[in-house]
């Protein structure tokens, strides 16, 4: 079976490593604004109505933005399982956190408008905004773990990671750098959800939203470059000898050192990487630009492509690595060293050229369907509307 697969086993795993920071990536810009529209609920939204044109404007579209996530979490489980068990442990408490604000979110959405009560519309208003400022915090915080480095270690006999466990797992995962990570993380998602909002709405709501989208591009930039001034003096890891590339996953048949600046080294060797982060602080100007241009359209397209250029930097920066490990460096997880065998990658590579497709074309048919301004007429008079 294995001689009918074309790719070698190395460039499964590159390309595995491809579609994984693609998910990511689809995540962030899709539920991004979602996210972003929910954490400006109390900010952009003075009335009940106003709050009821912003939640319409991503009620019919969260759910399906959503399968990202839920794509990438199956990605990982499959093509990468020791990654997957190593995160969903060591991260458990913020998972169970993240969670919690998943499972609040649908609710909010659901029965904020089942009963005509100011107090209880609030309330739900506040589960959302507040649930969806988890998320960006927590994905946040995770993305500057990797950085840092993440506290767990592999067990020689069975291959599992192993970590610490109660509330200080949780408290440890908060330092000035994965905190200002968290901050870039709500940044984004605010400035790009404010981005949507100028795009589809209109009157108070869409005058609000302009003067927040333009500080708000303007803080991501500005926080996202200051990062780039702390990462050169992060330790970074290296790999200094590794027995095979190609051989089954098993994290301890290599040695690894830390090294400060050594998250620049990719950025050295390879100088086209340096376009993520010019995209990531870029975009964002640029987006600020078209908001106050009035080009809209092209506003929010700046605003992904910003998103895209800040996820990449930090899976530049630790590649090969996908989760280095801050107790035990010769445990971290690389792509050479973490991924499913060569036949799993092969198969998951077929279905997702089968699948992924089709889920992108239904979700350009969805927005194309769901196009146009949500008003306040039209969550007035809709028998369907939130």
């Amino acid at each position: 079976m294995a001689e009918l697969i074309p790719f070698d086993y190395d460039t499964l795993r590159l390309i595995w490593w491809f579609l994984l920071g693609l998910l990511l990536i689809g995540f962030a810009v899709m539920d991004g604004f979602d996210i972003g529209v929910a954490m400006l609920l109390p900010i952009v939204g003075r009335t009940d109505t106003e709050r009821r044109v912003m939640i319409n404007v991503i009620a019919p579209v969260w759910e399906g933005n959503q399968v990202w996530l839920i794509t990438g979490g199956g990605a990982i489980f499959a093509a990468w399982p020791i990654l997957y068990a190593a995160s969903f442990s060591t991260f458990y408490l913020a998972m169970m956190l993240l969670l919690l604000a998943l499972i609040l979110r649908p609710l909010g959405f659901k029965y904020r408008s089942k009963i005509a009560d100011q107090r209880w519309r609030n309330t739900w208003d506040g589960v959302l905004s507040v649930g969806a400022l988890v998320m960006a915090l927590v994905f946040g915080v995770a993305m500057g773990n990797l950085l840092e480095g993440v506290a767990f270690d592999i067990d020689p006999i069975t291959l599992r990671p192993v970590h610490g466990g109660g509330i200080m797992s949780l408290l440890g995962l908060f330092t000035p750098i994965t905190i200002l990570c968290g901050v870039v993380s709500i940044l984004m998602c605010a400035m790009h959800g404010a981005i949507l909002l100028v795009w589809r709405t209109d009157s108070e709501v869409e005058r609000r939203a302009r003067k927040l989208a333009i500080w708000l591009a303007l803080l991501t930039a500005i926080f996202f470059a200051l990062g780039g001034f702390f990462i050169p003096h992060i330790d970074g890891y290296v790999i200094t000898e590794m027995s095979s590339t190609i051989a089954p996953s098993n994290p301890l048949l290599k040695t690894v050192s830390t090294q400060p600046g050594a998250w620049m080294h990719n950025f050295i060797q390879w100088p086209l990487m340096w376009l993520a982060p010019v995209t990531g602080v870029g975009g964002a100007l640029l987006a600020m630009v078209f908001v106050i241009a009035k080009r809209i359209k092209t506003a929010f397209v700046m605003s992904s492509l910003s998103i895209t250029g800040i996820i990449l930097t930090i899976g530049f920066a630790i590649f090969p690595f996908l989760m280095p490990s801050a107790v035990m460096p010769e445990a971290s997880l690389t792509i050479w060293d973490a991924s499913a065998s060569k036949l799993t990658l092969w198969i998951m590579l077929i279905a997702t050229v089968i699948f992924l497709p089709i889920v992108i074309s239904y979700t350009a048919y969805v927005y194309r369907v769901m196009r146009g301004k949500v008003t306040s007429d039209d969550v007035s008079t809709s028998p369907h509307a939130y």
